[in-house]
């Protein structure tokens, strides 16, 4: 699908190139003379390498169309995790790298999206919201709860986040995958 480069935005994946490339960051320019454009950083979802490309307002790119389709996790080996299409029972492989580090969120049976582009799995995304269980945190201290005051708890996953001082070691929490943040005690 052709859009105008004024209306490129963070996020997008674009087709440029004869490759795929992730837009980093964006900024729309209008010099006092001549006409404006569009000074876009991009990432190569391939190669892993960057491109600054400088686009005129009037031109067009190509933007990637993607099929999203939800998946159930099933396990991991040390390699691969596996995801199985709750519809068809479908079970597919991707690569521990594609998924990143957020791949330590995945518990049995979410449902997550992944992002195919010419049948070819590019990102999984997780769903906003996860539960895990606090492994360790410190205690809280008496007169502590008068600031909004957090303390460092380290999950049975491995990541460390900040929570409230009424957290306890073995609690079940809700975090934001996003930016990994403490959302509520369950």
């Amino acid at each position: 699908m052709k859009i105008n480069a004024s209306e490129i935005r963070v996020g997008m994946l674009l087709e440029h190139k004869n490759d795929l490339w992730q837009v980093l960051k964006t900024q729309h320019v209008k010099p006092g003379k001549g006409g404006a454009f569009a000074q876009i950083e991009m990432k190569s979802v391939n190669k892993n390498t960057k491109l600054n490309e400088r686009f005129r307002s009037s031109e067009t790119v190509e933007k990637a169309s993607l099929d999203e389709i939800n998946y159930n996790f099933l396990y991991e080996d040390e390699n691969n995790y596996f995801f199985m299409d709750p519809k068809s029972f479908e079970q597919i492989e991707i690569r521990k790298d594609i998924v990143g580090e957020k791949g330590k969120l995945l518990t049995e049976n979410l449902e997550v999206t992944v992002n195919f582009y010419n049948d070819r799995a590019i990102s999984v995304e997780l769903p906003n919201q996860v539960t895990c269980k606090i492994k360790i945190t410190d205690v809280a201290l008496k007169g502590q709860t008068v600031s909004s005051s957090y303390k460092p708890a380290s999950l049975e996953n491995g990541f460390n986040i900040q929570v409230p001082p009424f957290i306890e070691s073995g609690d079940s929490v809700v975090i934001d995958t996003r930016n990994l943040e403490y959302i509520k005690k369950i």
